[in-house]
This record gives structure tokens, C-alpha cells and sequence, in this order.
């Protein structure tokens, strides 16, 4: 059954370390989105090139745009500026010879696996006959055969994403875009997913030219790409590249591979030289819901051994085995309010830090609460307004409003909640629910 896909002439540079002929081409592209007569960047002035027998992974924390950069890659949005040439031409609309695999499985529940595979094919408009010899050719790829006739409830979620990795490839690609297509899968599972890809990859048993993964995990980007682009938050740029040296199959206790995982993780944790600025943050900042349990979880882990106050973050990612978009958002809330230090990949407790994780529950609220009112601008703005009303009560519309001046509605939601939750675990004033209202009463009625 494979010989409907292994007849695709395979690219003889598909597992060569030289770069062949250029597949994608973006040129100072950027993204926006109006929002009261301004305009929200996401993208800005992105340069990409994709080549034929490259894997290229796009890391980045949330706010980076990577799932924007890959539906106009797509063709299903368009940029507001700049260039996108697909295979020498410029690109309008969506693809022909780009496909998509999601992080979620996004089957059709009420379809057999060789009826989901065959749904991409029968909305090209290929024969019957023509679209089951291929959907088999390729089920029986991607290691699923005797599965044609199971529904998407019967099967593992890895044995899911494998029916979405044959849906991809039945319509024979050129480019294979990937949007985290291992992160809700276990451990061991998404291991075992990313080793048979690599394996039919560098076998030149699949038909497309060029890959483009979106990862949070930096083990994961050394471990399959050929390069890794790294892309900044709010809005994304490309601010490193780092071309992986290795072969395959890839080590990952060989410790030149655990260096090239601490310099990347040093890459996307460096600030610009005017970091005292930037550190600081302003009124319409976006905000990461992160909890108060997992900001004291992580500055008690590092306090006690073997860590004594500092860590390399690679290391406590594996120990608490979190990825990239869960570990610095907590490592970043705490260096917005003067807990912890993040240069270089490591991340080091400041002496308040190391007094709370010593402190009784109380002591460590009132230190949070002075460090959220000196750090967190709409914190203190909030407390503002409820101390100068005469009844100290002000709705949450006024202050969501005064945020969608420079954020996303959903931005500006999320945001408010974590500054809620922040604010009741620091006891600097009461919010309900039900009612949408702040107010300095303890219990808000």
C-alpha cells in the first residue's frame, strides 16, 4: 500500500546538510489587527526562508505570533505588509501543496479513519477510486493499518494524531506545517510520534520538500530541526537563528546537544541592552494568568537544594517537567516583581524571594501585596480608584475598557483575571463574580 506515496520522486537533498532550493520566502512581513483606530502589531517585519530537505522550527513564547505566521504561510490570512513567495510565486489565498497538522486532533468524530484521511482528497475533487488507494497508501505509512475501519473514539490520542499525520500527507505536500503537533500527547507517546516521523523523514519515504514545526519545547526543536528560529513576544520578531549541527538519529544526553538546549534556552530568555526598561510595566501590558501557587511552588523549589537560589532553567524544566510557555511565564512574573532573576538561561531568587519562601503564610501575602502595588500598574491603578470612591467600588468593564485601548479583547480578559486573582490572594481588595464589582469590603455582596 505504500507505493502510492513512495512513487513521489523523493528529493535527493532531503536528508543533505546543504540547503537546496528555496521552497518559502517571507520578506519583512508584518501582522496587525485594528483596535480603536490603531493598530495591534503581532507581527513585525518577520524575514523567513524555507528550503527543500529542511525541518525549521519556530520557537517562542505565547504573544509571538507563531500561529499567526503559520495561517499566513498557509494563505488562510494575509499580511498587512510585506512579501510571501511560495515556490517563486507570490502567495494569495490559501496553498495549493500546503498542509496542516494541528496540536489538536480535529477529527470528524463520526468518520472511519480511512474516511477522515479520505476527506481532504474528496474535497479536491478526486476520484473515488483514486482518493481509498492513496488514503491506504497512506494509513499504511504512518503505521496504522488494520485501523482503516476504527472511529476517532476508539483510538489512542497518539493513534489520533497519526490519522491527522496521514490526512497531511495524502494530499502530497510540498510543505508540512506543524502547530504543536506533539503537546497534548503524553510523554512517551509524543516520543515515540516524533521518532517515526523523523524515521520516514530522513528514509525519504515521505513526499513533502520542507517542514515548519511550532514548539514550545526546546528539547524538541534540537531534537528534530535542521535550524530553530527564535521569535520575540509582542510583537514577534525573529531575534536568533541557530542552525543544529547534528545528525541523525540525536542524543539527547550527548552533552553537546544539552549545550546547544542551554544556549537557546540563554537566546529566548536575553533582553535588549536597555533591559531596565523594559523590565518595568506599563499600564496596557499583557499579563500571563499565572497562579500564586505556581509562583511560590517555584521560588520554594529553588531556594531549598540542590538549588540554593539559582537554577539552569533547562534543568528545572525537566525536573518539573514543564515546557518553555509554562516555565517562563512563572519565571517572568516573578522577575516583573522582584522575586527572581532570569539572565543567560538561569533563573536566581532575589533576597525578597528568599525571605518569602522562609516566610508564614501572612508575612508572604503582605509581601506580595507590596510587590504587586510597586510593580503591577493595573494593580495599583485598581486599588487607586476603589481608595478615592466614596463607597470604594468600581465595576470591571471601566478597567477592562482602559486595557482594549492597547490589547486584544481576549488580552485584555485575561490580563484582568490574573491581576483579580493576584489582588484577592494579597488582599488588596474584594472582587465578585456575580456582580463584576471591586470594591475594598472584604466580602463583596
Amino acid at each position: 500500500m505504500q507505493n502510492a506515496i513512495q512513487a513521489i520522486p523523493a528529493d535527493p537533498l532531503q536528508s543533505s546538510a546543504h540547503m537546496s532550493a528555496q521552497v518559502l520566502n517571507i520578506e519583512h512581513v508584518c501582522r496587525g489587527f485594528d483596535k480603536n483606530q490603531s493598530e495591534l502589531l503581532v507581527l513585525d517585519d518577520v524575514n523567513l526562508t524555507l528550503h527543500e530537505g529542511e525541518i525549521v522550527g519556530l520557537l517562542g513564547r505565547s504573544g509571538s505570533g507563531k500561529s499567526t505566521l503559520l495561517r499566513i504561510i498557509a494563505g488562510l490570512i494575509r499580511p498587512t505588509s510585506g512579501n510571501v513567495t511560495y515556490q517563486g510565486k507570490p502567495l494569495n489565498g490559501p496553498a495549493e501543496g500546503v498542509a496542516m497538522v494541528f496540536q489538536t486532533f480535529a477529527l470528524f468524530p463520526w468518520l472511519t479513519v480511512l474516511q477522515n484521511v479520505e476527506a481532504g482528497l474528496e474535497a479536491l475533487g478526486v476520484s473515488v477510486e483514486d482518493r481509498r488507494t492513496r488514503a491506504l497508501a497512506a494509513i499504511d505509512l504512518i503505521g496504522l493499518d488494520g485501523f482503516e475501519n476504527a472511529y476517532p473514539r476508539e483510538l489512542s490520542g497518539g493513534m489520533r494524531q497519526r490519522v491527522g499525520f496521514a490526512r497531511a500527507l495524502v494530499v502530497d505536500p510540498t510543505i508540512l506545517l506543524m502547530d504543536e503537533p506533539f503537546s497534548a500527547l503524553d510523554v512517551l507517546t509524543a516520543e515515540t510520534l516524533r521518532t517515526d516521523l523523523l524515521d520516514l523523514w530522513n528514509q525519504d519515504r515521505m513526499p513533502i520538500k520542507a517542514v515548519l514545526i511550532v514548539t514550545h519545547n526546546i528539547e524538541e526543536a534540537v531534537f528534530m530541526c535542521d535550524r530553530i528560529l527564535v521569535l520575540s513576544s509582542n510583537p514577534g520578531r525573529v531575534v536568533a537563528e541557530t542552525v543544529v549541527p547534528f545528525a541523525h538519529p540525536r542524543n539527547r544526553l550527548d552533552p553537546e546537544f544539552r549545550a546547544l538546549v542551554d544556549e537557546i534556552y540563554a537566546k529566548m530568555t536575553a533582553r535588549p541592552t536597555d533591559a531596565a526598561a523594559k523590565r518595568e510595566l506599563q499600564p496596557g501590558s499583557w499579563l500571563p494568568n499565572v497562579s500564586t501557587n505556581l509562583m511560590a511552588g517555584l521560588i520554594e523549589t529553588l531556594a531549598a537544594a540542590p538549588y540554593h537560589g539559582r537554577a539552569d532553567m533547562p534543568e528545572i524544566a525537566r525536573t518539573l517537567q514543564l515546557e518553555v510557555d509554562d516555565l517562563f511565564p512563572i519565571a517572568e512574573m516573578l522577575q516583573y516583581l522582584g522575586f527572581a532573576e532570569v539572565s543567560e538561561g538561569d533563573v536566581f531568587l532575589t533576597p525578597p524571594a528568599q525571605r518569602f519562601a522562609e516566610g508564614s503564610t501572612q508575612e508572604r501575602k503582605i509581601m506580595f501585596a507590596d510587590h504587586l502595588l510597586q510593580s503591577v500598574p493595573l494593580a495599583a491603578r485598581i486599588r487607586k480608584v476603589l481608595n478615592e470612591r466614596p463607597g470604594h467600588r468600581a465595576p470591571r468593564v471601566r478597567f477592562e475598557q482602559e486595557l482594549e485601548d492597547f490589547l486584544s479583547d481576549s488580552a485584555a480578559e485575561e490580563t484582568l483575571d490574573a491581576v483579580i486573582d493576584w489582588g484577592r490572594y494579597a488582599e488588596i481588595f474584594s472582587y465578585n463574580d456575580k456582580t463584576e464589582i471591586f470594591s475594598l469590603a472584604d466580602v463583596e455582596t
